[in-house]
């Protein structure tokens, strides 16, 4: 390969010497292209290499190495500064040690200093609850779709915001994690508006379910609402109407489920007893209302 190398680079050479004024422009554009195209590689190997190594040091655990690839003015969909962000994945780390995170790269776009990075996300852990005098152990499973928007800050490229599409985390318990849970709902709407969530549960025939369904405005701190808990009719599918909040913030849809289980006690007792328990939530953008568009109620009425 370098004999080959060297008779091009001769071969150039001679070209160079003797071409004419139109093959002159031929070479500097192939010259431009090829400057242009190393360019494009070096600048996208260095946007994917800070979702890369943002996977890494999530893995690793290790917030410093974290942060220095956030920009200081970052700001994420929910409006959560920096400060905030990093508070609420140190709280995740502390809730579920064993964390560990998988980053799919679908996309990357840039332009000047300006990138826009797709991922698919995903994270798994394990939950370990004291109940009664023993311990349940649960498995968290958590999805989502993200939109990583980055900026050239000197010579470093940082996260300066995300925006996450969709996301759906459960987190099961005993019998619950073999089982098939279902919780949908719309994932963008406009805010003031109604909308259904739906829960279905498959569980086994020998069981009682019981189940609530809430919704959670996606605030820090998070305040939790209360549970209503009540037994799933007999097709196991629950639903609920909810307005969405007007304050222009996201939400979530939040179901709790509870599997029981009977067995004789004595000949004339039965033990109730819970088999498994489980908690989904998924994300509900909420668009904003625009206050600032004028509407004419003539022109309406003509239209009509």
């Amino acid at each position: 390969m370098k004999k080959i190398s060297v008779l091009l680079s001769l071969a150039l050479l001679v070209c160079a010497v003797a071409q004419t004024p139109s093959q002159a422009g031929f070479f500097a554009q192939q010259r431009a292209k090829i400057e242009q195209n190393r360019l494009y590689k070096s600048t996208y190997n260095d946007i994917k290499n800070v979702i890369e190594q943002q996977n890494i040091y999530a893995n690793k655990y290790d917030l410093k190495g974290l942060s220095a690839l956030y920009a200081n003015d970052f700001v994420n969909s929910d409006g959560f500064n920096k400060d905030i962000y990093f508070k609420l994945i140190e709280e995740t780390w502390k809730t579920y040690p064993d964390i560990s995170y998988v980053t799919d790269i679908k996309n990357i776009e840039f332009s000047d200093n300006y990138a826009t990075v797709f991922v698919n996300e995903t994270a798994v852990a394990t939950s370990k609850e004291d109940i009664g005098d023993f311990t349940a152990v649960g498995e968290l499973y958590s999805v989502s779709q993200c939109v990583y928007h980055l900026e050239k800050q000197g010579a470093k490229w940082l996260i300066n915001s995300e925006k996450i599409i969709e996301e759906t985390s459960t987190l099961k318990y005993g019998d619950a994690r073999y089982t098939n849970i279902q919780l949908n709902t719309p994932k963008q709407i406009g805010a003031g508006k109604e909308y259904t969530t739906t829960l279905k549960v498959d569980a086994p025939q020998d069981t009682v379910v019981i189940a609530s369904i809430n919704k959670e405005n996606i605030i820090y701190p998070q305040k939790k609402s209360d549970d209503a808990f009540r037994k799933m009719p007999d097709d196991n599918i629950l639903e609920r109407i909810f307005t969405s909040n007007t304050d222009n913030v996201n939400e979530y849809a939040v179901a709790s489920i509870g599997i029981t289980r009977a067995e004789n006690y004595t000949d004339n007792q039965i033990r109730i007893y819970m088999g498994g328990l489980a908690f989904i939530m998924t994300r509900i953008n909420i668009i904003p209302e625009n206050k600032f568009i004028k509407f004419d109620e003539k022109e309406a009425n003509t239209d009509k």
